[in-house]
Parts: structure tokens; C-alpha cells; sequence
């Protein structure tokens, strides 16, 4: 799963066409630089990179006001919406993704139907729970044996991630159910990260 990929293809997709600046400043107004491995370098190359992948229709426009040199807005292909999806998708349902992975799904998750939404995150909770079954049955010291020592902190750590992190999909989709956002097909909502006039406060 490329973070990266996900990140930015969501990114352009919300404004239709973007130019670098734009998908550099929506992604740090998230804090992507932080909990991510979306750095202004890293995003720019993953731009040129997609666009030369067939993602990304690159067009280049007029020099900008100030005299510097012509941006290049770039937009999905058919492709590019394809592998979108296909990682949004991903991010949401698998259980064992970085954090980093789900939270830039959950960032993108409006993009999708709503029942999609919720049916995904279902699938979460299940292999969660399998997850947790799994660790329990075949991994957890019942006591606390001398042998196992201090690493069977590691697999209660398991449970402890998996319970939790069941409990919070579960509310995800209580809201969902619940009406909670505009999703896919339910009607106009702002695609800007920033409102007017509003500068990047981590710029």
C-alpha cells in the first residue's frame, strides 16, 4: 500500500485539476507531513511519477502573475481514478494497515457511497475480531509463565490494538448509519482544505 499514492491522487481528485502547490498545502494543512511520509520533495516527485505511470494527465499552464515559470496542473486518468479507489478501498477494510494507511483512507472515505463505506469497515471489524481470536487462542500466555516473561506484554499489546481499534470502526460506522457526511452521490460539498483567504497555519 503507497501512502503516497493515496494521498495525492485524493488530493488532485478533490480539486478535479491541481497544481503541486495546491496538493502540497491541502496535505501539511492535514498534517500529513507529520504522521506520513508526505514531504513537499516526495510529493512533487509523486506527481512526475504518476504522470508518467499513465495516473496523471499533466497540463501545463500560463506562467503565473508574479514571472515565474509555467505550473503544471495535473488530473486523474482513468486509470489513476481505478488505483484510487483501489487503495481507498484497501486502506479501509484490511486490519493490519500502518496507521498512516488508515488514516489517509479515513481522510478520503467521503469519497465513497456510503453503504460501500460502511460494508468496508464491516470487513474491518471482522478480521479484527479473527485477529483477536487468532491471539488469543494461539499466541497469549493464559498466566504468566516465566518462560514468556515480559513478551507476553507484546500479545496482550495485540489485543488491547485490536479491541480498541473495533470499538473506533464500530463508531465509524454507527455515524455512518446514522447520516453522519456527505458521501459519493449525495449531493455538492466543498472540496477546498482551506477556506477563503485562510493561510496554511502549518505552511
Amino acid at each position: 500500500m503507497s501512502v503516497m499514492r493515496l494521498l495525492v491522487l485524493g488530493a488532485v481528485r478533490q480539486h478535479g485539476r491541481a497544481h503541486g502547490y495546491q496538493v502540497r498545502n491541502d496535505l501539511e494543512f492535514w498534517g500529513a507531513h507529520q504522521w506520513s511520509n508526505a514531504k513537499p520533495g516526495s510529493i512533487y516527485h509523486a506527481l512526475k511519477q504518476m504522470a508518467k505511470q499513465g495516473l496523471l494527465l499533466a497540463h501545463e499552464t500560463a506562467p503565473s502573475p508574479a514571472g515565474g515559470p509555467p505550473r503544471t496542473e495535473y488530473e486523474l486518468t482513468e486509470a489513476g481514478e481505478e488505483t484510487y479507489l483501489e487503495l481507498l478501498r484497501e486502506s479501509l477494510r484490511q486490519h493490519d494497515q500502518r496507521i498512516d494507511v488508515l488514516t489517509s483512507g479515513v481522510g478520503f472515505i467521503v469519497d465513497l457511497p456510503r453503504e460501500e463505506a460502511i460494508a468496508l469497515l464491516r470487513e474491518r471489524v471482522a478480521a479484527l475480531e479473527l485477529w483477536r481470536e487468532e491471539v488469543e487462542k494461539h499466541w497469549t500466555p493464559q498466566a504468566t509463565p516465566a518462560e514468556w516473561g515480559h513478551i507476553g506484554e507484546i500479545m496482550r499489546l495485540w489485543i488491547h490494538n485490536a479491541v480498541s481499534s473495533a470499538e473506533w470502526t464500530r463508531g465509524l460506522i454507527e455515524r455512518l448509519e446514522g447520516g453522519a457526511y456527505v458521501m459519493a452521490g449525495e449531493g455538492r460539498r466543498s472540496v477546498e482544505v482551506l477556506p477563503d483567504g485562510m493561510e496554511n497555519p502549518f505552511g
